[in-house]
């Protein structure tokens, strides 16, 4: 299940939540949220914008975005096309960019 995934890359994460946004699982760091289930194979993940448009060029088999993201800072993930290792270094930058000072200085 993509859900027991994403709980399991994100063990080592202070603060860790999981909850709801948009009527689908998420992963919140403090109330903020950070990861996204969008459907059954599709991620809506958190990221600072110059980063979301370097990964979109560099990966678009893998990051993407529609006109519904434009301008936000969140991009699209294909589930099934990320690996466990980058898709944990991705949760642990989309939580460094969501969390507060005080949670990051515990990493």
């Amino acid at each position: 299940m993509l859900l027991a995934r994403l709980q399991r890359l994100a063990e080592d994460l202070p603060g860790v939540e999981t909850g709801t946004s948009y009527g689908t699982p998420a992963l919140k760091v403090a109330g903020k949220l950070f990861l996204r289930i969008k459907d059954a194979q599709t991620l809506v993940l958190m990221a600072p914008m110059d980063e979301k448009e370097r990964l979109i060029e560099m990966a678009p088999g893998i990051y993407y975005e529609t006109d519904h993201y434009k301008g936000w800072p969140a991009l699209l993930v294909r589930a099934a096309a990320i690996d466990d290792a980058e898709l944990r270094h991705r949760m642990a930058e989309a939580w460094r960019f969501k969390a507060p000072a005080k949670l990051r200085k515990l990493t």
